[in-house]
């Protein structure tokens, strides 16, 4: 029985061998890659992120990148963004308000109120919102952040579990096929691990349906 493949996009924006790792780890077989059309035959897209939103959705603007996202998400087949690879699928973000974003989601991304520590970094609590499958044997539980930016979902309906800091930003979103985490899954220990594990099987089971 082959095992899912999942094409960890390569746009310089690091974490790429441990997403990779822990991916395998999670029943993929995943490969790092630069190059858009090498990607096209794999069944999940990861897109990771660590860095400036500005030159990160430049990098992967000129790597092919955004084309095959768009094309993945109007035939509906998963992708799942980390941490800047969660904010560069949103519209704008005040990070770069010159650089427009993907808009695979509708919304924005805004920085994180004075008054708290930013960047906001470490372990924090995982507040589950509504039932998704991502989420399978997971409830409010804790996972590492890196970040001093957050999501603005346009649609509410798209938040499946927020974190308690300053303003309860979303750490998870859903919409259709595309789901992304403001936290490192691949950093987040056994947590994590089961969120990739699930994520994983849902691009298996999306792939022997299709």
């Amino acid at each position: 029985m082959t095992q899912p493949r999942i094409a960890v996009l390569d746009y310089d924006a690091g974490n790429l061998r441990s997403a990779a790792k822990a991916l395998t780890a999670a029943g993929a077989s995943a490969f790092v890659t630069a190059d858009a059309d090498e990607a096209t035959d794999a069944d999940g897209l990861f897109v990771p992120g660590v860095g400036h939103f500005g030159q990160c959705v430049t990098a992967f603007r000129e790597r092919g990148f955004e084309r095959l996202v768009a094309a993945w998400q109007a035939t509906r087949r998963p992708v799942l963004g980390v941490c800047v690879g969660m904010q560069i699928l949103y519209e704008a973000s005040e990070e770069a308000p010159d650089v427009p974003g993907l808009g695979v989601l509708p919304g924005r991304t805004v920085r994180l109120p004075a008054g708290l520590i930013v960047p906001h970094m470490g372990w924090n609590r995982l507040d589950v919102v509504k039932q998704d499958r991502l989420l399978t044997g997971l409830d409010n539980t804790q996972v590492y952040f890196v970040h001093s930016y957050y999501a603005e979902p346009s649609d509410p309906q798209h938040v499946v579990a927020t974190c308690p800091y300053g303003p309860s930003f979303p750490a998870v979103v859903r919409a259709g096929s595309i789901a992304a985490t403001q936290f490192h899954p691949e950093k987040s220990a056994a947590v994590g691990a089961r969120l990739l594990a699930n994520w994983v099987t849902e691009v298996d089971a999306l792939r022997r349906a299709a």
